[in-house]
């Protein structure tokens, strides 16, 4: 058998499971999102996984590609060449690969009306009726740790704690404790403007990747 692909740094290249985690077949909840998207994009990993990985919503991503098509195309959570590839590779670096359900805050593609192929924020009532999906997932799950991928992925979590978030950045690697979902909310960058803030948060690639992997460890030892 041939050995999986590897990436610069030596790690194997991430893969996701075949199957989709699907709650509510033809959810028709948000009218604007099912007119806009391709397929409802469902959790994937294992169900008894330490961490879930939340992002979100899934972006337009590419049909053509040859496998990291997006989640509006494959109907699985972060399988998108930039923003999947790179959050799976991270957690596959710093030794959780195995150990992390993906999904998303809003499951479905959330279209700009004046560019069909490029996002808008979901509205506060998609959210909302979205976050369900995300309850079930966790009690389901039950993991130690969500690790939040951005500020709109903290946003949600935190809501469903009856809480707001006054400010992202200050909360990137911080643990909050989370009593109503027993979890340990992990916020990190997202990974499509993570090089953008990494170097303003006081980090380079490596220190950054290392901070993420002290952290989980904290976190799930604690848990």
């Amino acid at each position: 058998m041939s050995p999986p692909p590897s990436n610069a740094d030596g790690s194997a290249e991430p893969s996701f499971p075949a199957e989709r985690h699907v709650l509510e077949p033809g959810c028709d909840r948000c009218p604007g999102l099912v007119e806009s998207r391709n397929c409802i994009s469902w959790g994937t990993g294992p169900s008894d996984a330490s961490i879930v990985v939340v992002g979100e919503a899934p972006g337009y991503g590419n049909p053509d590609a040859d496998r990291w098509q997006g989640g509006n195309w494959t109907g699985k959570a972060y399988t998108s060449r930039h923003s999947g590839r790179r959050i799976r590779r991270l957690l596959e670096t710093v030794g959780y690969g195995d150990e992390a359900y993906y999904t998303n805050a809003v499951k479905c593609y959330p279209a700009d009306p004046d560019e069909p192929t490029s996002n808008r924020e979901p509205t506060p009532a998609e959210r909302t009726n979205c976050r369900t999906h995300l309850l079930t997932e966790l009690e389901t799950v039950e993991p130690a740790v969500v690790l939040a991928t951005g500020k709109h992925a903290t946003t949600t979590v935190l809501a469903a704690e009856g809480r707001d978030l006054e400010g992202f950045l200050e909360t990137v690697l911080e643990p909050i404790d989370c009593d109503r979902l027993d979890v340990a909310l992990l916020p990190i960058l997202h990974p499509s403007y993570q090089d953008v803030w990494i170097g303003r948060l006081g980090y380079d690639a490596d220190s950054y990747r290392e901070a993420v992997a002290e952290t989980l460890a904290s976190c799930l030892e604690s848990a």
